[in-house]
């Protein structure tokens, strides 16, 4: 039991990015559903510039592999598990890594629970001034865990590498 909760320590920020992700990622969502009457109605925040808009998406980021849910379900899986042993059986993370890392398994299971559920995945974050392609939460999360890393990798490697 001891050993467990070291593990669980070791790690803490990296747990608690992943919950904080997880719960924001999944009630947004579930707002959007509860919220709007059907796919593709749209409620501007900022008209022309940012909309919630209701779409899903049975691709990847970008609608890439269109129609492959079913594949991209089980991938969402092996990453989130694969994330959560490194985080529970490696090493100590420096606090970058763990929010990094963190955020990325809070999107990456945010996004495999609705290919799980659904089918889709509910996106909603639409900037219409630069036509970007719609989204939600979960790849806000893995864009920023990204950031998180590549500072990681590239700052702190200059000032003096791991602790």
């Amino acid at each position: 039991m001891a050993s467990q909760r070291n593990n669980l320590r070791k790690n803490l920020f990296f747990w608690i990015a992943a919950l904080i992700g997880l719960t924001l990622d999944q009630l947004s969502k579930y707002w959007v559903m509860n919220s709007f009457a059907s796919l593709g109605q749209t409620m501007p925040i900022l008209p022309g510039i940012f909309h919630f808009t209701y779409v899903v998406n049975t691709g990847a980021a970008f609608s890439l592999f269109l129609g492959g849910a079913g594949w991209l379900r089980w991938l969402s899986l092996i990453v989130s598990l694969g994330l959560m042993a490194f985080a529970w059986f490696g090493a100590p993370m420096r606090l970058p890594e763990q929010f990094g890392y963190g955020l990325i398994l809070s999107g990456a299971i945010g996004n495999g629970v609705c290919r799980f559920l659904y089918s889709h995945v509910v996106d909603f974050l639409d900037f219409r001034w630069i036509q970007f392609p719609v989204f939600n939460l979960a790849d806000t999360f893995i864009n920023i865990g990204i950031a998180f890393l590549l500072y990681s990798a590239f700052f702190e490697m200059r000032v003096g590498g791991r602790e």
